[in-house]
């Protein structure tokens, strides 16, 4: 179990981190093809491995007991139905910015026999059934709108019809959020899965990149009625025991995207007034055992904090000391 799940955490973290990096920086770290395709063979490998399987599901009888792969036929492998979501971003995103990988073609086939029509539908079912609403929310449901974002911007046709299959699910998990966010009456600020400002960060980058104004204007709203007037985030409290993300950066990320220049620079200094002083330093996290695969999250720490790093220093005039 814990091998499986620490193999594609780091991987997909590793990646992530590079997109960002890649967004933001005009000298960025180029990966190489070789690298690339060391990286895919990761998630290739836990993509439609079912065991160990972490389902995190809410049984309503007897009926309700099915292996992962009927319960969840697109995302069930590579331990837990988020990480899943998350390796297939990871393939569509290398094959997408590496399109001479020499196993392509095994890629692309993969990635079509997994979101199929069928299985998306498949999924959906789950979904909407009655005890299981809120599954995944609201981290696999970031994930999932990264994947439907990633697959929209990749210009190829196996993306076309990729798309295609997996929009009625992307709907449904807009609506979701569209349902969920006016009831969230206080923002979760934990450094794991069900940080607020984490599932509405990557929530905003899918809205603005499908040009979908009421999830844009709620997030927007929302996102300032939560952390607007926050002021001095205890940076040196973290990170806790588990945590991959960091709760202060994750705001400020998640802050960088909505405001203006203007209006985030005033922000960012009373709330990390830190930041931009030139002693500014963070020591990274220390994992004492990636066998473990809550204490390995600390490896995730570590690079989330990174690419968060440089989404804030984007929209800074004194940037040199994060960049």
């Amino acid at each position: 179990m814990d091998k499986t799940k620490t193999i594609c955490f780091g991987c997909m973290f590793l990646l992530c981190s590079f997109c960002f990096t890649q967004n933001v920086m005009s000298n960025k770290p180029e990966l190489t093809l070789q690298q690339a395709l060391n990286l895919a063979q990761l998630p290739l490998h836990c993509l439609n491995t079912e065991y160990p399987n972490k389902l995190s599901q809410t049984l309503g009888s007897d009926a309700d007991l099915k292996p992962p792969r009927e319960l969840h036929p697109a995302f069930y492998g590579c331990f837990d139905w988020h990480s899943s979501v998350h390796g297939h971003w990871s393939l569509v995103f290398l094959i997408k910015n590496f399109p001479n990988l020499a196993n392509a073609d095994s890629i692309k086939q993969k990635l079509l026999h997994n979101i199929s029509i069928e299985n998306i539908a498949a999924e959906i079912d789950y979904f909407k059934g009655e005890h299981n609403k809120s599954f995944e929310r609201t981290y696999g449901w970031a994930w999932l709108l990264k994947l439907a974002k990633e697959i929209k911007t990749w210009d190829n046709p196996v993306a076309k019809k990729l798309d295609k299959n997996l929009q009625p699910l992307t709907d449904l998990i807009v609506e979701k959020y569209l349902d969920f966010l006016p009831k969230l009456v206080y923002p979760i600020r934990v450094g794991e899965h069900t940080n607020t400002a984490f599932g509405l960060s990557f929530a905003y980058d899918y809205a603005v990149s499908a040009n979908n104004e009421t999830l844009k204007t709620l997030i927007e709203k929302r996102a300032k009625e939560f952390y607007l007037n926050d002021e001095q985030c205890p940076l040196n409290w973290e990170p806790s025991g588990f945590d991959f993300l960091s709760p202060c950066l994750e705001e400020a990320a998640l802050m960088e995207r909505i405001l203006s220049k203007e209006e985030f620079e005033p922000w960012i200094q009373k709330f990390l007034p830190r930041i931009t002083t030139t002693d500014f330093n963070i020591t990274p996290a220390i994992v004492s055992d990636r066998s473990d695969g809550k204490l390995v999250h600390l490896d995730g720490v570590n690079f989330s904090r990174a690419w968060n790093l440089l989404i804030i220093a984007k929209n800074l005039s004194n940037k040199d000391k994060l960049s």
